[in-house]
């Protein structure tokens, strides 16, 4: 049983020793001469995990293969791992139960937190049926299994005064909005006005002429400007 405690007693942790002497999943696919890339963290914790539950099966009185594996026998190994659990969870009748900064210790037992039991059953409901597992017969992902974990949540929450919220789906942001468009070019309407009427008004005097070099003008610099 100390054999199978050793991989779970830190089930969200990660590291990737002990796990080199297998080959990674799909490394086959690598490129060329390189040798393929080291297991991912999360994956050298899932095959720890993995390890470590065929062991406690193995360790079962009366021993237990996983063809016969329910949902009951999972719950029972989570709460086997409480033994090894470092998050201090109050009782009822503890005086700083509900209080999430207790000021002084207290004799309350140490339990695995909720939220790594989450993530350790999701890491072997994956291997089960990575190691050739059906999903409707996968027993980590059994009901009984799900209404354990809510109860093991709501619970901690009530004892340590921490509650448990869904994070929220960040939203993606809206669309920016588009960029001003540029005003319309003063030299299409002005230019043509001064090339054609340039000439024609060019000899007129008084302000005739005057309007016709302000629009010639501006068309100019416009277009320069374009």
């Amino acid at each position: 049983m100390e054999t199978a405690a050793g991989g779970s007693s830190e089930p969200s942790g990660g590291g990737g020793e002990g796990s080199s002497s297998q080959p990674p999943e799909g490394g086959s696919s690598g490129g060329g001469s390189s040798s393929p890339a080291p297991p991912s963290r999360y994956e050298s914790q899932k095959r720890r995990d993995w390890n470590t539950f065929l062991q406690y099966l193995k360790n079962h009185k009366p021993p237990l293969s996983l063809s016969r594996c329910s949902g009951a026998h999972v719950i029972e190994f989570l709460k086997y791992l409480d033994q090894f659990g470092k998050t201090k969870v109050h009782v009822t009748g503890c005086p700083y139960f509900g209080h999430p900064n207790p000021p002084a210790p207290c004799a309350c037992p140490l339990k695995q937190a909720w939220g790594s039991l989450d993530a350790l059953i999701g890491r072997l409901r994956a291997a089960y049926e990575e190691n050739g597992g059906r999903p409707e017969s996968n027993p980590f992902a059994a009901r009984a299994v799900r209404i354990y974990l809510r109860e093991v949540r709501e619970a901690q929450a009530k004892a340590r005064g921490i509650p448990y919220e869904k994070k929220k789906r960040k939203r993606p942001p809206p669309p920016a909005p588009p960029p001003p468009s540029a005003p319309p070019s003063e030299s299409d309407p002005g230019g043509s006005s001064a090339a054609g009427g340039g000439a024609s008004g060019s000899g007129e005097g008084g302000s005739g002429s005057g309007g016709g070099g302000d629009s010639g003008g501006v068309g100019v610099v416009a277009a320069h400007q374009s």
